[in-house]
């Protein structure tokens, strides 16, 4: 009878853990934080090394995911399968909250904990007037030369400049300048500097089409002077070999630029003539973000975790580590920070950068510009006639996704 009433026991007791939410809330793995990413290996190094210190009495589990997004999407309201935080860019935040799987992050946070952050990365974070994402670190892409063939001072300083540059050393398989022409990525720089825009906040495409169609037009006498292929690996094979004295580039080139024994000069972007606004790249900032059913089953870890990672002293890491560009503005008063050019390249950049859409159809974009800058620069079809077509498509796979 004892031994039947043990029984009846565990398995009363196992019912209720079960009901209270599984694994993932039970009492026993409360200080393990599982974080999914998808980092390179120094940045990871970085975070493993300062949590530690940091937050010694929780067990801080990283696993690196090829696949994130794909994986997410599919076991994010899973809390068996799913992990308690992710580290990723911003610009997937707005189909994870429509998903309902993040949980906001400010009231996890300790008061007054992002008053030095930078302005930029809060709003990237920011989906529907709602936290998503703490951030830790950002990228930009950057006006790259070499002085070898550019010098300090022809670093240009207007696009008109830059055509003229062009222009002058162009020519027996050299190039003035290189970049990923049709590439929305890195296109879309060109767009902003005529002060229109890919999606606006409500997921209305091109809002401004007449200043897509003006930098489409324009950017096509800088297109003629590039070679017609210009994917990743042709522009910086190009530049890593000395054949292309410029180019517009993420600090991912920087580690290979230095091995090339290229010495590097960073300038801040040109500014087009017609409109006074800068070539501005989209930024994307990288951060952890947390699950719900984390934040609602180990609330207090995770806010110990963000707590610990709101300290200066881990973006300060993370920029000697790797030349990130710290989220936190109280970074850059270290002077190893102070005085890294790239690091500090990417923070004077962030003043004009955009940062790249988080919302759902933003999905659908980066396939409709992608087509429509091929048809402009490559197939040589008609700005006003690939722009209509583009627009429609884009409107049609946007009303089908909603």
């Amino acid at each position: 009878m004892k031994r039947l009433t043990a029984l009846l026991l565990a398995l009363v007791m196992l019912l209720g853990l079960a009901a209270c939410g599984g694994p993932a809330a039970s009492a026993g793995d409360t200080n393990q934080l599982v974080i999914w990413h998808d980092k390179e290996e120094a940045v990871i190094q970085a975070l493993s090394d300062y949590l530690a210190q940091a937050v010694p009495d929780l067990e801080i589990v990283f696993e690196k995911k090829t696949s994130l997004t794909d994986s997410l999407k599919l076991v994010g309201n899973d809390p068996t399968a799913a992990p308690d935080l992710f580290i990723f860019a911003h610009d997937k935040i707005g189909v994870f909250a429509e998903m309902g799987i993040l949980a906001p992050v400010a009231d996890l946070l300790p008061e007054d904990a992002l008053a030095d952050y930078l302005p930029m990365t809060l709003s990237a974070a920011t989906y529907q007037d709602t936290l998503y994402q703490l951030p830790l670190y950002f990228e930009t892409l950057l006006f790259m030369y070499n002085r070898r063939y550019m010098q300090d001072d022809e670093a240009p300083a207007t696009t008109g400049e830059l055509l003229d540059y062009m222009e002058r050393n162009t020519g027996r398989g050299r190039y003035g300048f290189v970049e990923q022409h049709s590439t929305a990525y890195y296109s879309v720089a060109w767009i902003h500097g005529f002060g229109g825009s890919i999606i606006d906040e409500s997921g209305t495409p091109f809002p401004d089409g007449q200043a897509v169609r003006d930098a489409l037009a324009y950017h096509l006498q800088f297109v003629s002077l590039m070679p017609g292929e210009t994917e990743y690996s042709t522009v910086n094979t190009l530049f890593l070999e000395g054949k292309a004295d410029a180019t517009i580039g993420g600090p991912w080139m920087v580690p290979s630029a230095r091995e090339a024994g290229i010495d590097l000069g960073i300038a801040p972007m040109p500014t087009v003539d017609g409109t006074g606004k800068p070539l501005a790249p989209y930024s994307g900032v990288q951060g952890i973000h947390v699950l719900k059913f984390a934040a609602e089953g180990k609330t207090e870890s995770v806010k110990k975790l963000l707590a610990a990672l709101t300290d200066p002293a881990i973006g300060t890491s993370l920029a000697l580590a790797s030349g990130c560009a710290p989220a936190n503005s109280k970074c850059y008063d270290d002077p190893a920070v102070a005085n890294d050019e790239l690091v500090q390249s990417m923070r004077a950049t962030a003043e004009i950068a955009v940062p790249m859409p988080n919302i759902p159809e933003m999905d659908v974009m980066w396939t409709v510009v992608g087509n429509l800058l091929t048809d402009v620069n490559l197939s040589g079809k008609d700005v006003d006639g690939s722009f209509d077509a583009a627009l429609s498509k884009a409107n049609e796979l946007i009303t089908a996704m909603r």
